[in-house]
């Protein structure tokens, strides 16, 4: 059995696959930067992550996949379910050994699981996009915490850069402690250590002075928009499960409320 030590990038798996061909590795594990404590006594092999190797494996997917299938592998990387890394590889594998395309072979774990994985980080781009709530600071940046299930930061970052293309943003994923900003020209990377249960004191004081105000109209908007005869809690928290409540604007009370 042999350990595959990378970095936990993309790039750094997709050069990992190279050189899992390059020296013809066998039985393969996938561990993130550290030798995991289990496979003590495996082979490891160390990864740098190296451009050219990964764009040679990105450029043989793309001669064998479609452009929704290609896309798949990149989705599924960043669902971060266990086992996913394992997972994409066979699936690599499969593809490279087959002649025909593989995207429609449901009944190979590997294909399904692939395809399921890409299926729910779409899904929770998708949610992304919708529960985002930002707040603005004194400095006039707009900022918003999230914590997804899934890694998705690097495929919103562009339609939260069409949309708020004329003011500053953040926004961090606490889970990862790390967030996507924008400049008004590009967004850039940022790693910080930034708690989505910050204290309240603290928010206040970055908070521009009227941000408590405009969070309280729109929470009175919220309720005033709802008839409480039509209410479906069951479907309600279908479309807005309860995981996303806590950075969400209307979900939070109206401190000023008497």
């Amino acid at each position: 059995m042999t350990q595959i030590v990378y970095d936990g990038s993309y790039e750094g798996w997709l050069t990992a696959v190279f050189e899992i061909y390059e020296y013809k590795l066998k039985g393969i594990v996938f561990a993130k930067e550290e030798i995991s404590n289990t496979l003590l006594f495996s082979n490891s092999h160390f990864v740098t992550t190296n451009g050219e190797k990964a764009n040679r494996v990105l450029n043989g997917l793309q001669q064998r996949l479609s452009h929704h299938g290609f896309n798949n592998i990149y989705f599924a990387f960043l669902s971060e379910l266990e086992k996913i890394e394992e997972i994409l590889f066979r699936f690599v594998e499969y593809a490279f050994a087959s002649p025909i395309n593989i995207e429609g072979d449901l009944s190979r774990i590997e294909v399904s699981n692939v395809k399921k994985a890409a299926h729910l980080t779409g899904k929770e781009s998708h949610r992304m996009k919708a529960f985002v709530r930002f707040k603005l600071t004194k400095d006039n940046l707009y900022y918003a915490i999230v914590d997804p299930d899934c890694d998705v930061l690097p495929i919103i970052e562009q339609h939260f850069k069409n949309r708020y293309s004329d003011q500053r943003w953040l926004i961090y994923d606490s889970k990862r402690k790390y967030g996507i900003y924008y400049d008004l020209e590009n967004v850039s990377t940022v790693e910080m250590q930034f708690e989505s249960n910050a204290s309240s004191s603290f928010l206040a004081e970055i908070n521009d002075e009227n941000e408590e105000f405009f969070q309280n109209l729109w929470r009175n908007y919220f309720c005033s928009v709802n008839i409480e005869s039509r209410k479906n809690t069951k479907l309600h928290i279908k479309h807005m499960p309860k995981r996303y409540w806590k950075n969400l604007t209307e979900k939070i009370p109206n401190l000023n409320k008497r």
